[in-house]
């Protein structure tokens, strides 16, 4: 196999590198991934400036752009071939119910999938994780599920891993995006020129978090896998608009 990894912490960071090592024993793995922490920068695209790729070892490329640019400039003119899976983390930290909107570690993921390849977001449960080689093993048992079972169809697939030893992991639930409430309100703070400074509050806690979703899998130390896609149209309101604006 071909693995292309991508992340949005950044080259350098101990969960991609400790995927790397796990990959490197079933395939041939190039990573193209940002510069630094990109973190929230979702599908952003650099659209105002030339984006530099410098080639750090062999097989690894750092990008002055978003996790989306790395994917895609991968795809479309960097690598010579087009990989067999996209993989994008161990992010520090989970994405899961309105954290994919954000996320650049399910960015990454969902610019390989637009190009028709099976692309797997890999997150931890919670930030400042100790067991990201959890993380590792269980992409390698689910590539080697896909590979013997799995649809041929591309799927873009937003995996969240419970900061747990490998051997303490129930089991995989096949999950939907759950939903937090609101995030806590903007810090402000002002500079030594009297300039105003405001930091992004902090997310809210789980509201839509019950059984079948991500938030109760992870609590109930299951990997969390949900079946996600690009398309965001709201089907069920579709009839009723129609009668609206006519």
């Amino acid at each position: 196999m071909k693995i292309l990894v991508s992340n949005d912490d950044g080259y350098f960071s101990p969960g991609l590198n400790t995927l790397v090592s796990h990959l490197k024993k079933i395939a041939d793995v190039v990573v193209v991934a940002p510069d630094r922490n990109r973190s929230g920068a979702s599908s952003s695209l650099t659209l105002d400036k030339p984006i530099c790729v410098k080639e750090i070892g062999p097989n690894v490329y750092s990008v002055d752009g978003t996790p989306a640019d790395c994917v895609h400039i991968a795809l479309t003119g960097l690598i010579p071939f087009k990989p067999d899976m996209v993989i994008s983390g161990i992010n520090d930290g989970p994405n899961m119910g309105d954290d994919t909107i954000y996320s650049g570690t399910v960015a990454a993921a969902m610019e390989g999938y637009l190009l028709g390849i099976t692309s797997y977001a890999v997150s931890m449960g919670k930030s400042d994780p100790k067991n990201f080689e959890t993380a590792a093993r269980v992409v390698l048992d689910l590539i080697d599920k896909q590979t013997k079972e799995g649809p041929r169809d591309a799927l873009l697939l937003n995996i969240n891993v419970p900061d747990i030893p490998y051997s303490e992991i129930k089991g995989f639930s096949v999950t939907r995006l759950g939903k937090r409430h609101e995030a806590e309100s903007a810090i402000k703070k002002t500079d030594v020129n009297g300039n105003n400074l405001y930091w992004v509050g902090a997310v809210g806690e789980p509201n839509d978090g019950g059984p079948g979703t991500d938030f109760y899998a992870i609590q109930e130390n299951y990997v969390s896998i949900s079946p996600i896609q690009s398309d965001l149209t709201n089907y069920k309101e579709i009839d009723p608009l129609k009668q609206w604006v006519k």
